[in-house]
């Protein structure tokens, strides 16, 4: 029995609430969301990002028979977000896969650094009828999106999104929703009252204070401890994040400071027990594979440990959907979430992550 209505963000809320009473070492339902990384190249350097530092699988592009392949066993997939490590944009097949997603109902979504907007490609999403164009820009200044993003590509990302948007109001294209991103931390959140009037002068009319997923040990880049702002935001901080609230309310723009938005109600939140990783819903209701065909239990897995081996939970290009979904690595990986020792990835969840 079909009981979501394919694509629908209401009912794939629904469906994730429930999983909540539903959490056994096998589930009781398919996955309802599909993470796919169309592709795991990229062409910034930022300093967030894990991918920047060491190559966590061999570079490649999810092929198109594998996406299928994925694709087709969850007839009723409501939700398909098509990133991971890399930027979308530089699959020749990405239109192809959001077409092949809509026609079967899914609300498809994906991040995108915008430097390989052009009106081609661009035509093609809204064609293919793409419904959320997420643009990571993480900055308000030409300066500083160097700093994070490790190349000056800044000006040619507004040339683009702005040049979008202009198709989109001229031509009455109302999907897909494009929002702005600037990932939290110190370093620039004071830029977030003009990242939000950036957004308004490119035609964005939603902006999103981004988590950011930071490592413990080892850290490189801007992904450490002391640039989170997750139970650590000071006074001015707060008031950067008001004045953008403010300035956002002005201009007649969607803001969000919380960062929970990845998927409809699985924003996790830190538990009065101390087990911040009780909340997730994850492993019950996502499944991520990489663009070579590994399962890994989340979106936030390739930020929590160095390398894939440690939390692989199966491979799509052997095994189908129902054996990785059912299968002992999984199962095992569901109980250590329910229990007082979490899997190592796990362990922090929550608690390693800014707004």
């Amino acid at each position: 029995m079909n009981l979501i209505t394919p694509g629908s963000p209401i009912e794939a809320r629904r469906y994730f609430e429930q999983a909540e009473t539903n959490r056994t070492a096998v589930p009781v339902k398919k996955p309802v969301c599909l993470y796919l990384e169309t592709t795991n190249r990229c062409n910034l350097l930022c300093t967030t990002c894990p991918r920047t530092y060491e190559e966590l699988e061999p570079p490649a592009d999810m092929s198109w028979e594998l996406f299928t392949s994925i694709v087709d066993q969850i007839p009723d997939l409501a939700r398909c977000v098509l990133h991971g490590v890399g930027e979308p944009m530089l699959v020749p097949d990405l239109d192809r896969m959001v077409r092949y997603l809509k026609d079967r109902g899914t609300y498809v979504l994906f991040n995108t650094n915008g430097t390989v907007l052009t009106e081609k490609n661009g035509r093609a999403l809204i064609a293919a009828g793409l419904d959320e164009l997420r643009v990571s820009l993480d900055a308000s200044t030409a300066a500083s999106y160097r700093a994070i993003r490790g190349k000056d590509y800044f000006d040619r990302v507004l040339r683009n999104v702005r040049a979008f948007r202009e198709l989109q109001e001229r031509e009455g294209h109302s999907h897909p929703r494009v929002s702005a991103w600037l990932t939290g931390l110190k370093e620039t959140v004071a830029e977030l009252p003009a990242f939000v009037r950036v957004a308004a002068e490119l035609g964005v009319k939603e902006v999103y204070l981004q988590r950011l997923v930071y490592f413990e040990t080892g850290a490189v880049g801007f992904a450490r401890p002391d640039q989170a702002l997750y139970e650590q935001t000071d006074a001015d901080e707060a008031g950067y994040i008001a004045e953008a609230t403010r300035i956002a309310a002005e201009l007649g723009m969607t803001f969000s400071a919380s960062g929970a938005v990845a998927e409809p109600g699985m924003s996790l939140k830190r538990a009065d027990a101390g087990t911040p990783w009780s909340m997730c819903r994850r492993p019950w209701t996502v499944m991520y594979f990489t663009a070579n065909g590994r399962a890994l239990p989340c979106c936030i897995a390739p930020f929590s440990q160095h390398g894939y081996d440690n939390y692989t939970l199966g491979d799509a290009r052997t095994q189908s959907l129902a054996q990785i979904w059912e299968g002992e690595a999984y199962r095992a990986f569901r109980d250590g979430l329910l229990s007082d020792t979490p899997p190592e990835a796990c362990a922090n969840c929550g608690l390693r992550w800014s707004l």
